[in-house]
């Protein structure tokens, strides 16, 4: 990667800018709080919070870190990339304490690894870097008790640091899910491995689907006692939105009542009346494209006791049928709504307030390959979306990668932006499951050509699957869990 020639608008050089911006950061680390450690964990807009042991974290402390980060970036020193054997790199991170990364190493099928090195520190980043630190101009890091957040920039890689946004919610729910996999001592890719060599995934399995289903009735148990008449399900792609409110409906019933489902997609609009993108294709994404004075009407007939007809819409023909589905509303009946904009409230302005109840569906991935490499919820996503692609729908690995960037800027526009409207945060992700997925997007990622466009992309998650096992154990997957909607065998769909 040429200096100067990282461009914000490709995703790939927007991770080579955080990847660089991590290294930076532990430059500072080291310089400012030697012996402290850092765990990268998750996003939080266009920021990565970090947790930080060996220290108590202080807003004056982040302060002095960022302003040597600065310093760091000023003196534009050469990070410098070389192939160490695994011998070599072993001795030298057991030599710094860093356990994590010595036990993900002994996993990776080569016996070469690239390190790269900057002013005397090296570390190991699975993904290309930039060449200098002078190339990482455009950061600042914000104290987030107990930890921090390193902010990046936004669209443009030269441009300021995004603002930072606070996600209380959110950030609780990423809480809860590190305190899962705490609990099942599931933290790093090399735990989870370490299950499948001891021949434990069947017990792990089963006891990941416990925890999610407890989830699943504590929401609905909510939905009961609040009385909600309409339940909004909404979630970026391929997050499980579907398998969920489906259990989430035999959780309802559990509790005494009758969920029945309407799907937003029977109340689109007939093609030629869908907005235009600015590539001049229809923009199925945004709220326009839908009935919503229709929706909002029928939807309220429904709560007053109403019969209306539902609209029926054909994706075939691009229309609406003549006929729809005519629906007399019983007493107990809760409408399950999963849609894209249900977090939305220019979706459901005529509803009642107290008859709602929005939960956001996301694979909020807590595992990490180490330490100080975190593991992308997006990459899960698009694990599970080439894998359901070619399965359900027959679609080559290319076409879900030429797709996929259109997908996020959906969801950056229509989906994220409304998440902390949600009454309940509910994390899809499953703490096995990338073992799972891993043999059957493998071997999808391996058949991409060096001269693909998107080469550079699956060769990213062909690196970062390498460092997983197989788990072979899918018997023990119940045909309701939600890995079941990407990978086969679920029960509530025809395969």
């Amino acid at each position: 990667m040429e200096a100067g020639k990282l461009n914000g608008k490709i995703e790939e050089d927007r991770r080579i800018y955080e990847r660089s911006a991590r290294l930076v950061l532990l430059l500072a680390m080291r310089d400012v709080v030697p012996g402290a450690k850092v765990r990268f964990e998750h996003s939080i807009g266009h920021g990565i919070y970090m947790n930080v042991t060996g220290v108590s974290m202080t807003a004056t402390l982040v302060r002095r870190i960022e302003a040597r980060m600065h310093e760091i970036s000023k003196e534009d020193l050469p990070i410098v990339q070389s192939r160490w054997t695994r011998e070599e790199a072993v001795a030298y991170f057991q030599a710094r304490g860093q356990e994590d990364t010595v036990r993900l190493l002994a996993y990776r099928a080569f016996d070469y690894f690239d390190v790269y090195t900057c002013d005397g520190l090296s570390e190991y980043f699975y993904g290309a870097m930039v060449q200098s630190t002078g190339e990482v101009k455009q950061f600042a890091l914000r104290f987030y008790y107990p930890g921090m957040v390193l902010l990046l920039p936004g669209e443009d890689l030269d441009g300021a640091p995004a603002p930072f946004v606070e996600r209380p919610k959110l950030m609780r729910t990423y809480a809860a899910a590190a305190q899962e996999t705490r609990i099942l001592q599931c933290e790093n890719a090399a735990d989870l491995n370490e299950i499948i060599v001891r021949g434990e995934a069947r017990t792990f399995i089963r006891v990941c689907e416990a925890m999610q289903a407890r989830s699943i009735a504590k929401i609905a148990m909510q939905i009961a006692e609040r009385r909600a008449k309409v339940v909004f399900v909404a979630g970026p792609s391929s997050s499980g939105k579907t398998t969920f409110a489906n259990r989430l409906s035999t959780e309802l019933r559990v509790c005494g009542l009758k969920p029945v489902p309407i799907s937003l997609d029977n109340y689109y609009l007939n093609r030629e009346l869908v907005p235009l993108r600015p590539d001049g294709q229809p923009d199925l994404e945004c709220i326009e494209a839908l009935d919503v004075p229709l929706f909002n009407e029928q939807i309220v007939d429904l709560l007053d006791g109403r019969t209306v007809e539902l609209p029926l819409y054909s994706f075939k023909s691009k229309s609406r049928e003549p006929q729809g589905i005519v629906m007399t509303p019983e007493e107990g009946q809760v409408f399950i709504v999963e849609g894209i904009h249900g977090l939305n409230d220019a979706l459901s302005e005529d509803i009642p307030s107290e008859y709602k109840f929005r939960v956001y569906v996301s694979a909020l991935t807590q595992l990490n390959l180490d330490c100080h490499n975190r593991i992308r919820t997006t990459d899960v996503r698009l694990l599970r979306r080439m894998v359901r692609d070619r399965r359900a729908r027959n679609t080559d690995v290319l076409a879900t990668l030429a797709m996929w960037d259109s997908v996020r800027e959906g969801e950056e526009a229509y989906i994220f932006p409304y998440q902390e409207r949600a009454d309940v945060m509910f994390n899809s992700s499953m703490p096995y499951e990338i073992a799972v997925l891993r043999k059957y997007a493998y071997p999808m990622l391996k058949s991409v050509p060096h001269d693909s466009r998107y080469y550079t992309c699956s060769r990213r998650l062909v690196k970062f699957l390498n460092y997983f096992l197989d788990c072979n154990d899918e018997r023990e997957i119940p045909p309701t869990s939600i890995v079941r909607e990407f990978i086969g065998g679920c029960t509530f769909y025809e395969d």
